[in-house]
């Protein structure tokens, strides 16, 4: 039998516990109360932003934005002045990493708390949060949008809220639902 006493597991060097309590408990806290990190397939961001009917300038806002391949693509092929928030900071590293060497935008993704940003001037808002999430988004973040502000939700809906457009699950592109909201 090996014994592993508790206090080996313990001892971090206080490098290693600034590593884990900066980087791993962030993640480990979005993981559990909002969603983990999926990354959405190209061709369903593709269909996200197509149902948005974005348009050159338009302000756009990726909560729980990832790796960021909303974002840039939003900024790159609509040319919208698209932004980011992602908590994870290791998903937030892995987005910088590709935003350098892959996607070249000039979108921004940042880490940071999506419920404390100001977003009141957005004119599409992309989310793919966890249900309990899009009733928190619905009571903290909805009344500070302007009238005509779209609400992408990937995989979920939000109860009780009427969708102004939705797109059906495809199951043979392995594409989940979509649901919009206008406010």
């Amino acid at each position: 039998m090996i014994d592993f006493p508790l206090t080996a597991f313990l001892n971090f060097s206080n490098l290693e516990l600034v590593f884990f309590i900066v980087l791993v408990i962030p993640t480990i806290y979005v993981m559990v109360t909002g969603a983990p990190f999926i990354p959405t397939q190209m061709t369903q961001v593709d269909r996200m932003l197509k149902a948005a009917k974005l348009k050159p300038g338009m302000k756009v806002y990726d909560l729980g934005s990832g790796d960021g391949r909303l974002v840039y693509k939003a900024a790159k092929e609509y040319g919208c002045d698209a932004t980011g928030y992602e908590y994870s900071p290791f998903v937030w590293l892995w987005s910088q990493f590709l935003a350098r060497f892959f996607w070249k935008s000039k979108a921004k993704n940042h880490l940071g708390n999506l419920w404390k940003k100001d977003i009141s001037d957005a004119d599409v808002i992309v989310c793919y949060l966890m249900p309990h999430m899009m009733k928190q988004m619905q009571a903290r973040i909805f009344p500070q949008l302007k009238p005509g502000t779209l609400i992408v939700s990937h995989a979920f809906s939000i109860p009780d809220l009427k969708t102004w457009k939705s797109l059906k699950r495809d199951p043979e592109r392995r594409l989940g639902p979509v649901w919009i909201y206008k406010t």
